[in-house]
């Protein structure tokens, strides 16, 4: 196979948080990404004074700026856009009856903009952000409360866009909760593993809700969930280190599993029971999972090693993951290990695991990007590595997986969500701007632009 299925979704992926900047504007409400100024891995800022000011509050202003990168991506011929709609700026404190009208609209012209493309929107619902007076006021998703709150939103929007968009994810790398609770599931990072796992269990019941929602009040649509991609290798061959392997993916393939099968798998069960993890699942939330998503979305960055005896080791961290290194890959600037091969693993384990439909919704590489002195960016290096991350997906299309489309991360440079800076680059557009916030915001088309391009045009054929 030469070519990608001509349905093939082409595109690339952004968050509402990390590209539109007008933190405050036309009625925008306060989020957990607000308060979190250096990303999702520094501490919080409870933003008192409405004078200070941080980089994600102008961001690359996407929000005054998309119809010009709109036209970017469709020159690039995109057919497939991701992106997140605010919670906060639909509902700016998040417990409100009725919703900001002016933050409604912002996204009605956002939609109506990729529609004269032709650009199918892919939204997710709740994307590293939720409004920061759910998490003060309620105590964020460890109260049972918040599920309606979440549920109201959900509503609203999916009656408001049912013409306009038809693919839709629940929540971003849910699993992502389980090592930055605050930023996942609006928790302390110091709440004991059961309360993690309670407020993860009133999402996971959410994410239902949502599917439900979207099934009768958009029929036509597709909903899926969001997974991130953690895949683990056994550092050796040794049966300990293969059954340690197995168990640490188990802990982030729980929640596809909860989402596609709509129950609690055994080993989930064992593993509360033998770390004295108790939490509350009714009977109507059991009847309420049994709503399950339509395909399964995630991103993949990296792959990691494990091993029993992990202590003798040291780890390295990565996509918010801290993993053992492989021994047989290179890294990143930032670290991250880079594994082509390991997300057709990926794509054969989940279609295997599931027999759902797969979105590759975030893939990407960021790297420090240096204009040259006629001002081009030659970024060789992201085109390898994209081009070696397609061939894989070629790959596990051709081994018979479901693939329905490839969503690359930051298809123009955004403020990143670990560390909140823009010095960590992953565009084919570059924007002109600094972990300062000061930049003429210019953008500009990067080598990589022209790659990407050809590869859509071609379906795939370019490939090398």
């Amino acid at each position: 196979m030469k070519q990608f299925p001509a349905h093939f979704l082409w595109g690339g992926a952004i968050a509402a948080n990390q590209v539109e900047g007008a933190y405050l504007t036309d009625g925008k409400g306060l989020s957990t990404s607000d308060v979190q100024p250096q990303g999702v891995m520094g501490p919080v800022a409870e933003r008192e004074s409405a004078d200070t000011r941080y980089l994600k509050d102008i961001a690359i202003d996407f929000y005054h700026r998309y119809p010009e990168d709109i036209a970017l991506f469709a020159e690039m011929g995109f057919t497939c856009l991701r992106t997140s709609i605010a919670w906060s700026r639909v509902f700016p404190q998040g417990d409100e009856t009725q919703p900001n009208e002016a933050g409604l609209a912002f996204y009605d012209k956002l939609f109506d903009e990729m529609a004269k493309y032709g650009i199918q929107p892919l939204i997710t619902l709740s994307h590293y952000e939720m409004p920061w007076v759910l998490v003060k006021k309620y105590g964020g998703w460890g109260n049972r409360q918040v599920i309606d709150f979440f549920e109201r939103y959900v509503r609203t929007v999916f009656t408001r866009y049912q013409n306009k968009v038809k693919l839709w994810l629940t929540f971003n790398e849910i699993n992502m909760s389980l090592y930055e609770p605050l930023t996942g599931v609006g928790i302390p990072k110091t709440s004991t593993r059961s309360e993690v796992y309670q407020a993860i269990h009133h999402q996971l019941v959410a994410s239902a809700r949502a599917v439900k929602l979207c099934h009768e009040i958009i029929p036509d649509a597709k909903i899926g969930n969001m997974l991130l991609g953690g895949l683990v290798y056994p550092l050796t061959c040794k049966p300990e280190d293969v059954l340690e392997a197995l168990q640490q993916n188990q802990k982030w393939l729980f929640f596809g599993d909860v989402q596609s099968r709509g129950v609690y798998p055994g080993y989930i069960l064992r593993y509360f029971r033998e770390n004295g993890i108790n939490i509350t699942i009714t009977e109507q939330d059991r009847r309420e999972m049994q709503n399950t998503v339509d395909f399964i979305s995630f991103s993949y960055y990296m792959s990691g090693c494990t091993t029993a005896a992990e202590s003798h080791y040291q780890k390295q961290q990565g996509n918010i993951l801290s993993m053992l290194p492989n021994p047989h890959l290179a890294s990143t600037e930032w670290g991250w290990q880079i594994d082509p091969t390991g997300l057709r693993t990926l794509l054969n384990l989940l279609w295997d695991r599931y027999q759902k439909p797969l979105f590759i919704v975030e893939n990407g590489l960021g790297a420090k990007d240096t204009p040259e002195t006629d001002g081009s960016i030659q970024d060789d290096y992201r085109i390898q590595y994209l081009n070696d991350h397609l061939v894989q997906v070629r790959e596990a299309i051709d081994d018979g997986v479901d693939v329905m489309g490839y969503t690359s991360w930051g298809p123009i440079d955004l403020v990143s969500a670990s560390k909140g800076e823009m010095t960590k680059r992953y565009g084919y557009i570059y924007v002109d701007q600094n972990d300062q916030g000061t930049g003429t915001l210019e953008r500009r088309r990067k080598k990589s632009f022209y790659w990407y391009q050809q590869v859509i045009d071609t379906h795939g054929e370019s490939l090398k």
